[in-house]
C-alpha cells in the first residue's frame, strides 16, 4: 500500500512539473525548438531578464511587433503564453510594396505552420504604415513589446504612427516594452536612424508624445564594447556581420550592439 502511495506521489509530482515547464522562462529559452544559433543570442538579448522587467506574466494579452521572419523572441513568447494568456504577433502586410517584407512574412507563416504545436494560437496583425495600423483590438492587451525596430519605423519616417497604434491596442495601465540600439547620449539624432542606433532621448520623447509615461530604464542588455562607430552601422555587428571577412573577429568580440530596455506606462 505504501509503495502505491509513493508511485501515485510520484506521478503527481511528475505531471505539476511539467504544467509548469511552458511558463519557465529558463527552460523555454533552452528548450529543443530553438536552434543552437537562436540560443547563443541569449547571452546578448537576455530574454527572461528582460520579459521580467517588462512584467510579463503567462496569463496577459501581449503584443509582439515586427517579429521578423525568424521570430526570436516568438520561439519564447508563443510556448510562455499558450496555455492561459494571448499572443498578436503584428507583422508585414501581405501587399507591402517593399518585397523584403513580404518575403519576411511569408517566411514567418512558415514557421508558424510549421510547429502548430506551439504556434497555431499565435494571432497574426498587421502593422504597415500608413495603412495597417491596427495590431490588437484597442484598450485589449496587457503588453507591447518591440525589439530592435524603431530604426527601422524612423527610416521610412513611421515612428510617430507606431507610437500611437501601440498606444491604442493597450489597456489603460499596460506596459510599452522597448529594446532598441541605443546610440550615444550626447549624438545628435540622425532622423533616419541610416546607421541603425537611436538616442533614448529621442525613444522617449516619441513615446510621451503619444501619451506614455517612462516607468523604468534598465541596463540589462547593454554592451559597453560597443563603440557604435562601424562601417555597416549596426550591422557590422553579430549577427548580421554585414562586411563579412573584414575585422569579423573584431566585430565577434565586441558582440551584439549596446542596447536600451526602456518600460513606459499607458496612463
Amino acid at each position: 500500500m505504501k509503495k502505491c502511495y509513493l508511485l501515485l506521489l510520484f506521478f503527481m509530482l511528475t505531471a505539476c512539473t511539467n504544467k509548469q515547464l511552458p511558463h519557465d522562462l529558463q527552460s523555454i529559452m533552452v528548450a529543443a525548438h530553438r536552434s543552437a544559433q537562436h540560443q547563443a543570442r541569449n547571452t546578448y538579448r537576455h530574454p527572461a531578464k528582460t520579459l521580467a522587467f517588462f512584467a510579463v506574466e503567462p496569463n496577459m494579452s501581449v503584443v509582439e511587433i515586427w517579429p521578423g521572419e525568424q521570430g526570436w523572441y516568438t520561439e519564447i513568447l508563443a510556448p510562455y503564453l499558450k496555455d492561459s494568456g494571448t499572443l498578436y504577433a503584428a507583422h508585414f502586410a501581405e501587399d507591402a510594396a517593399i518585397p523584403y517584407f513580404a518575403k519576411s512574412l511569408q517566411k514567418f507563416k512558415q514557421k508558424m505552420a510549421a510547429n502548430p504545436k506551439l504556434y497555431a494560437d499565435v494571432i497574426m496583425t498587421t502593422l504597415q504604415p500608413p495603412r495597417y495600423l491596427r495590431i490588437a483590438p484597442d484598450n485589449s492587451v496587457d503588453r507591447v513589446l518591440t525589439f530592435r525596430n524603431i530604426h527601422n519605423w524612423m527610416r521610412y519616417s513611421q515612428e510617430k504612427d507606431v507610437f500611437k497604434a501601440m498606444y491604442q491596442a493597450l489597456k489603460p495601465g499596460g506596459i510599452l516594452g522597448i529594446v532598441e540600439h541605443r546610440n550615444a547620449p550626447e549624438t545628435k539624432q540622425d532622423p533616419f536612424a541610416v546607421s541603425g542606433y537611436v538616442t533614448e532621448a529621442y525613444v522617449i520623447q516619441l513615446a510621451e508624445q503619444a501619451g506614455f509615461k517612462l516607468l523604468a530604464k534598465s541596463e540589462i542588455n547593454a554592451n559597453p564594447k560597443d563603440s557604435r562607430n562601424h562601417p555597416h552601422g549596426v550591422w557590422s555587428l553579430p549577427p548580421t556581420l554585414r562586411g563579412g571577412a573584414n575585422n569579423k573577429d573584431d566585430f565577434l568580440s565586441i558582440g551584439e550592439s549596446d542596447r536600451m530596455t526602456l518600460k513606459f506606462i499607458k496612463p
